[in-house]
This record gives C-alpha cells, sequence and structure tokens, in this order.
C-alpha cells in the first residue's frame, strides 16, 4: 500500500437487488442502462448532446457538444441558446401539466397552499417584469436572501426568466456572510425577507441585510425587494421596496430571455478550506440537461409522483432539486419552511401521509436526529403513521452509514423501497455516483456506481489507479456538462482547487473513496482532509462514525483529529446518545469505555478514539451540517475563533468542552 493510501476497515455483505416489480415500471431498466453507458463509452460528447438535444428546448439548436480546446474551462453546446426557466415553466403550457399542482408549500405553522404550473408561470412573469421596471437586465447579479417559500422559487426563476444571474444566501447565514457574497459576485438587486419562522419562532433576515450594507463594499445595490413574510416590526431603509409592490399591476406574461448555453445561471457560495467563500459558477444548458436527467433516472419520476426533496434552496440541493429539476420535468413537489421536529418529531411522517408523498430526498443528519428521536418520543415513531405511498428513498449531502440506512429502509420504506443514496457536490450540478433504482443492487453505505456518462475512478496522489478494495482519492476523469465552470472572479483558485497538475487534468473531488473488491461499487470514506493519521495508519473519519452509531446506545457521532505526541494524530469522538447524557463522569467513563472497545471489535484497536465527549446533540448549521471545524478547535483545546452565528444551537459547545 502506497503511503498516501487511505485504508478502508468497513466491510458491508448486506446487498438488496431491485424488486422485479420496480424494474417493470423503472424509467430506467437494465438494458437501457447497458445501452447508456456503452453509447458514452463509444461517443461521449455525441452521448451528451443527443441528450440535451430530447430533453431541452432551445431557441437556437447548438452544433458542438463540447469545446475543450481551453480545459479545464470546458464549454458544453456553447453556441445554443436556451432559457431556465422557459424549459421549467413555458414547456408545460397548452398541456394538461398547466392546471396540475407544481408546489404543495407547508408552512412552519402547517398552512398549506398550491400553485398550479399555470399560477405559478403568472407569479413568476409578474416578478419577472417588475424587476424589469426597476431597471434590471441580463448580465446583472442578484442575492435572494429568502425562507424556504413559493416566493424563493419565483425570485430565482424569474432571475434566470430574464437572464439575470442569482446567487442565494442560505437563510441562517449572517451579516457577514451576506456582505461577503454581496461583494464578491458584484450584487446590484437583494431579494430578501423581513423574518423566517421556524420551529415557531420568527427569525428576523431583513435586519442582517441592513447590518451587511453597513459593514461596506455594497453600494453597488440599487434595490432591496422585501418580502413580508410576517409582517414582523423591521426598520425600513432608503433602498427598500415591497415585494408586493414590485409585483402590482405587472402582465402576467413576460418573455424569456433566451441566452447562452454557457451564460451564469447561478453563483452559489461554499466553503473553502481558506476560510474565503468560493462562488461556484454554473451555466444554463449544461446545468439543466443534468437536472432533469437525474430526475427521471435517479428519482425515476413519474406524472402522477409527489416529490419531495426537503433541502433548503440555500444549498445546491435546493437548487436543483427544488427550483429546476422537478419543475422542468412537470413534476409536483413539497415545500416545506419549518423544521422536522416542529411540532413534534413526526412532522415528516405527518406530512408524507398527510400529501400522499411518493419520493422522499432527505439528508443523513435528519435521519440520525429522527431515529433518536423516534426512540426518545415514541408516540412521534414513523409506525406510528401511514408512509404506504411512499415508493422511492434518497439520502443526501454526506455518505449515510450502513444502520441509518438500515433504519431508514425498514421504518420508512418498509423494506420495499429503494433508497438512492446519491453523491455529488455543489460542484457537480446535480448526481453523480447513485444506484439507479431499477437497476442496481442497493448496498447499505455505497453509493454504489456512477451514472452512463460519468467516469469516476479513485487515484493515488499522482493520479495512478488504485486496485479496487484500496481507499485513495476519488477523481472524475472526463468533463460533464453540468460541472462547475469556474470560481467566480478567480480562474486561478478553479484550477488550483479542483484540477491540481499531479492529478493529470482529473477533477478532484477532494473526497476520499473505496471501490468494493467484488463489484466495483463505490463508498465515500470522508473529505480528504477528514482523514487521519494515527501511528502511520491513514484512517477516514467516517468509517469510525458508522462504527460508533452502529452501537445500539448511539443516534449520533462526529469524529475528528487532534495533535498526539505519540501516534501523530489522535481519535477524538463526540456522541449523541439515543437515551440521555451520562448525569456523571463515573457513568460517562463507563459507556465511553465501552464504546472504544466497540469501535476496536468493529474496526481494530487502531481506530479506537483516544477520548469520547458527550452531548445533548453536535453542533450543525440550521441545514444540518455539522460544524467539524468547531469540532476540531475543541479537541484541541484551542480558543473558538470562528463564526457561530450559522449555529442551531450554541450552547452545546459549552457541553462539548467538557472532556472525560
Amino acid at each position: 500500500m502506497s503511503s498516501s493510501a487511505i485504508e478502508s476497515v468497513l466491510v458491508e455483505n448486506r446487498v438488496f437487488p431491485p424488486s422485479a416489480e420496480f424494474t417493470a415500471q423503472a424509467n430506467v431498466k437494465p438494458a437501457d442502462y447497458a445501452a447508456m453507458c456503452a453509447k458514452a463509452e463509444k461517443d461521449y460528447s455525441g452521448f451528451w448532446g443527443d441528450l440535451a438535444r430530447e430533453n431541452l428546448i432551445w431557441s437556437k439548436p447548438f452544433t458542438k457538444s463540447l469545446d475543450d480546446s481551453n480545459a479545464p474551462f470546458f464549454k458544453w453546446f456553447a453556441d445554443g441558446e436556451l432559457n431556465a426557466s422557459y424549459n421549467c415553466l413555458d414547456r408545460h403550457l397548452g398541456t394538461p401539466t398547466e392546471n396540475k399542482v407544481a408546489i404543495i408549500f407547508e408552512a412552519d405553522g402547517g398552512q398549506v397552499t398550491k400553485v398550479t404550473y399555470l399560477e405559478l408561470y403568472k407569479r413568476v412573469c409578474r416578478f419577472a417584469n417588475g424587476l424589469k421596471s426597476l431597471g434590471y437586465k441580463k448580465g446583472d447579479r442578484a442575492i435572494i436572501y429568502l425562507p424556504m417559500s413559493i416566493e424563493a422559487v419565483v425570485a430565482m426563476q424569474a432571475c434566470a426568466r430574464i437572464g439575470m444571474t442569482h446567487s442565494v444566501v442560505f437563510g441562517g447565514f449572517s451579516a457577514k456572510s451576506l456582505q461577503e457574497r454581496i461583494v464578491d459576485v458584484g450584487a446590484t438587486l437583494v431579494i430578501a425577507a423581513d423574518e423566517q419562522m421556524r420551529g415557531g419562532k420568527a427569525i428576523p433576515l431583513k435586519p442582517a441585510v441592513d447590518e451587511a450594507f453597513a459593514m461596506g463594499g455594497c453600494e453597488a445595490v440599487r434595490h432591496t425587494i422585501v418580502y413580508k413574510r410576517t409582517g414582523g416590526n423591521v426598520a425600513a431603509g432608503a433602498k427598500d421596496i415591497d415585494w408586493a409592490k414590485v409585483e402590482a399591476d405587472q402582465a402576467d406574461t413576460c418573455p424569456a430571455e433566451m441566452v447562452g448555453a454557457e451564460h451564469p445561471l447561478f453563483v452559489l457560495y461554499t466553503s473553502g478550506s481558506t476560510g474565503k467563500p468560493k462562488g461556484v459558477q454554473h451555466s444554463t444548458g449544461g446545468y439543466m440537461l443534468h437536472a432533469m436527467l437525474t430526475m427521471k433516472w435517479t428519482f425515476d419520476i413519474k406524472p402522477n409522483d409527489v416529490f419531495w426533496c426537503t433541502a433548503d434552496v440555500g444549498w445546491v440541493t435546493g437548487h436543483t432539486y427544488v427550483t429546476y429539476g422537478p419543475l422542468a420535468v412537470g413534476a409536483t413537489e413539497i415545500i416545506f419552511e419549518g423544521v422536522p421536529t416542529y411540532p413534534n418529531a413526526g412532522r415528516f411522517w405527518d406530512m408524507i401521509q398527510k400529501h400522499k408523498c411518493t419520493v422522499f430526498y432527505t439528508a443523513p443528519t435528519a435521519i440520525r436526529s429522527l431515529i433518536k428521536a423516534a426512540d426518545t418520543t415514541p408516540d412521534f415513531a414513523p409506525g406510528k403513521y401511514d408512509l404506504s405511498s411512499v415508493r422511492l428513498l434518497g439520502s443526501v449531502g454526506e455518505p449515510i452509514n450502513p444502520e441509518a440506512w438500515m433504519w431508514y429502509y425498514k421504518n420508512i420504506g418498509g423494506e420495499r423501497c429503494p433508497i438512492v443514496d446519491t453523491f455529488w457536490q455543489t460542484e457537480t450540478g446535480g448526481h453523480m455516483i447513485t444506484p439507479l433504482p431499477g437497476v442496481t443492487p442497493l448496498v447499505p453505505g455505497s453509493c454504489t456506481l456512477p451514472l452512463p456518462g460519468i467516469t469516476t475512478a479513485i487515484v493515488d496522489e499522482s493520479g495512478g489507479d488504485v486496485p479496487n478494495g484500496q481507499g485513495g482519492i476519488l477523481v472524475v476523469k472526463k468533463p460533464w456538462p453540468s460541472m462547475i465552470r469556474t470560481i467566480w472572479n478567480d480562474p486561478d483558485r478553479f484550477k488550483k482547487s479542483y484540477f491540481p497538475e499531479e492529478l493529470k487534468g482529473y477533477y478532484l473531488a477532494g473526497d476520499g473513496a473505496v471501490r468494493d473488491a467484488v463489484n466495483g461499487n463505490f463508498r465515500i470514506t470522508g473529505r480528504i482532509d477528514d482523514v487521519l493519521n494515527v501511528s502511520g495508519h491513514r484512517l477516514g473519519t467516517m468509517e469510525i462514525e458508522s462504527a460508533l452509531v452502529s452501537n445500539p446506545l448511539v443516534a449520533e457521532a462526529a469524529v475528528v483529529g487532534r495533535p498526539d505526541e505519540t501516534t501523530g494524530e489522535a481519535v477524538s469522538a463526540f456522541v449523541v446518545l439515543k437515551g440521555t447524557r451520562p448525569a456523571d463522569a463515573a457513568a460517562a467513563q463507563k459507556i465511553a469505555k465501552e464504546l472504544r472497545d466497540w469501535v476496536g471489535k468493529e474496526i481494530g484497536p487502531i481506530a479506537k478514539p483516544k477520548d469520547i465527549r458527550f452531548g445533548d446533540n453536535l453542533p450543525k448549521t440550521r441545514s444540518g451540517k455539522i460544524m467539524r471545524r468547531l469540532l476540531r478547535s475543541i479537541a484541541k483545546g484551542e480558543e473558538i475563533t470562528q463564526d457561530i452565528s450559522t449555529l442551531e444551537n450554541p450552547a452545546i459547545l459549552e457541553q462539548l468542552k467538557q472532556s472525560l
């Protein structure tokens, strides 16, 4: 094994083949999959070009699929023209879909609003006309800072409709994060809400915009359009204009501005290792193609499905699988404003039952917190609800540990629903490695195989392929249509981050992975920077976390490294138990010893955590993402200097600082 190899120690032997019934009705059957893979192998750019012609509506057809003359700044369908909003809305006008429900919106307090495709089209057109009346046009940039709502979709679609590039900022981000993004993208418009509702509480948004402006650098912003979600008492600024006023008296038709396929549809900021956010720039044509294809392939979407992706539009999952993908294929989708545990831990299951959800797509962090909730509040366990409408489950955001996968499969899917465990990133635009539910045998904890036309591989630090069964660095060897085009205003950082010279021009995903020695399935072992070097062994934190969570006492776990004089690096674990936190040090030490021994048995003594800390929960952003940088600081005993304004529960940090 080379010194750069990541050791893989997790073994998973459970396999769940697709049922004959599911395969018989699937959009992609085994023969289709084989034919697509063969075509992509034989004529790569032709494969994608044919799909782009079949799925998208072009105002000007393209003549060339892939332009790789300036690699890694690849272009797809570059001389073609289209509009993303037209491909989501206008394509359904005059068909039965125009009277179909597009969005079922459930507010935090339980109120339900439904809009049809025709009604949504008119709302988008009115808002787009309002933007034009304020002088906004193709090429301008807008920051969108809205809660989960129909309005968020309207704002994004309206920007796309007139050729504006949008950059959505998650409603949990601080004024400083907002200011950085306004300045970097060069926004001339901010679209915000007065407040958002989460868990029965009104959380201010507009004051953060005012604070961002006060920090300076935002002088290019001409207007702040304010959607009055709560009618809360927030101060009005000189640039403010009421959303209702923007829409008032506007026509409910608005011609879509056709743009080149490479026109930036959006810039979405993702955290960088340096702390400076990276503006991931996505195209219009290639991005829209992947959004549509994955709705059809991965989610097997049908005309009568009710699709629910629980992600916020502030993240890429909410872009691809809330705002663009479902609407482009004419699906009915659920949008939810609140949190899964309010007013009780049965909120998700109640909504699935009420709205007859058929395809449910959520994150492992949500699943794990609901596993704990089902144990502590059995009245709201999934078994108390009718979940028989569900036919397909999905997982997104991070690798799902095998025990959480099994709970999801049994308790939500009734052991009859395939789980599509999707690997992808902000930078990839859509799914890359995922089971196809009518084709792929499922393995808990594995994202299985790449989609047709996606050429993923596992390599060492010089770009050489490593054998199956050995861990390494995940790369994509060929460009694909929905890939990141550049980092906004920073092409050098783009090349350095994603196409380092030593990797032979491959796209660097930044994740470690391993392929099963028997069937070639991929399993993500965690971020490359989440690899611990313990006594010369390179261990992925994900595998140690999976071992901990497989213990019946544990609901959730996060593992980080800290310096150690003896072993180089030591494993530090932060654990949430299914029951209550240990009452005293003796009880905590007893459970900690049991968990160390468990990890030793599951993986080997080398992976035993040096220290274990217990908390009521883990430090997460309001989107459910664990803030591992904070945990690293705590493990090292450092003072916390990071911005904690996005934390769901900042008080948890004091709990986790207490070592045994």
